[in-house]
C-alpha cells in the first residue's frame, strides 16, 4: 500500500467534472483507491462517493492506492489533484 497526502488545488473542489475526470482516470488501473478526507473513507473509483464527500478547495486528503500496479495509480491521482484536474 502507498500513500500521499495532498491538498485540492481547484477552486470548485472536488465538484462534478473533476470526479469525472479522475474516476475516469483510476478505473483503468486493478488497484484500489481510497480517499482519505477527515475521518471519512471513500472509494476513489466511485463518482457518488467522491461527490458525496464535498471536498472543497484547500482541503488535505490522503490519497491511498492498494494493487499491483499501486504506485503509478498514485502518481497519476496526485497529478491530476494536483493539477486542478486540468480546470
Amino acid at each position: 500500500m502507498v500513500s500521499k497526502l495532498t491538498k485540492v488545488t481547484n477552486e470548485m473542489g472536488f465538484h462534478m467534472r473533476p470526479a469525472n475526470v479522475f474516476v475516469t482516470a483510476m478505473t483503468k488501473y486493478t488497484s484500489n483507491i481510497n480517499i482519505i478526507v477527515g475521518d471519512k473513507k471513500v472509494n476513489g473509483k466511485s463518482i457518488m462517493n467522491i461527490m458525496a464527500a464535498c471536498i472543497k478547495c484547500g482541503t488535505e486528503i490522503t490519497v491511498e492506492c492498494d494493487g499491483p500496479d499501486e504506485q503509478a495509480m498514485l502518481d497519476e491521482a496526485i497529478a491530476l489533484i494536483e493539477s486542478g484536474f486540468g480546470e
